[in-house]
């Protein structure tokens, strides 16, 4: 019978054989898009994140700012969030003011024209407000107390520091 059955199935004409199409076919490439649109933006929030978080060039304006901001520390520039009082430590301001200086004088003839010009600006600067400091504490000694924030030119940029707050000097 087998025989004859097969026979008779290839005598019979032959049907296309019918196409199963799954429905959720395309809800599934949808998610799948979706799940690589998401990996897509972690990765994208990642890569922000460490850019964030990254060290600026090593450059000579890496450099010059790196000291600079060690000798405004020294001058009080950036005070104590809990007591929100001014620490002045003018031996570093000094020494931080002075190595800026070393480097302007070794560097002489070799820095671009703006190079030189924001050196020279910022030592200035830093000089002026180091004399400036250096008298308030010489008059907060003299006193025999504490000099106000207030006359604190390194503070004139922070209005939240109250007139209360006063000036510190290490010992």
């Amino acid at each position: 019978m087998n025989q004859m059955q097969d026979a008779a199935d290839r005598s019979k004409p032959a049907t296309p054989a019918a196409l199963h199409v799954d429905s959720d076919w395309k809800a599934q490439a949808e998610a799948e898009r979706e799940k690589l649109r998401k990996l897509d933006s972690e990765r994208a929030a990642t890569a922000e994140a460490e850019q964030a978080h990254a060290l600026p060039p090593a450059d000579f304006r890496s450099i010059v700012g790196l000291l600079a901001t060690q000798a405004l520390g020294g001058l009080g520039a950036y005070g104590d969030p809990e007591t929100r009082r001014i620490v002045v430590d003018l031996p570093a301001a000094q020494f931080a003011i002075d190595l800026l200086g070393v480097l302007a004088e070794k560097t002489k003839g070799n820095l671009s024209t703006e190079e030189t010009t924001e050196l020279t600006s910022i030592l200035a600067e830093l000089r002026s407000r180091f004399v400036q400091i250096a008298q308030l504490v010489a008059a907060q000694q003299a006193q025999g107390g504490a000099v106000p924030l207030a006359a604190n030119p390194a503070s004139s940029a922070r209005p939240e520091t109250s007139a209360k707050s006063k000036l510190i000097i290490p010992g």
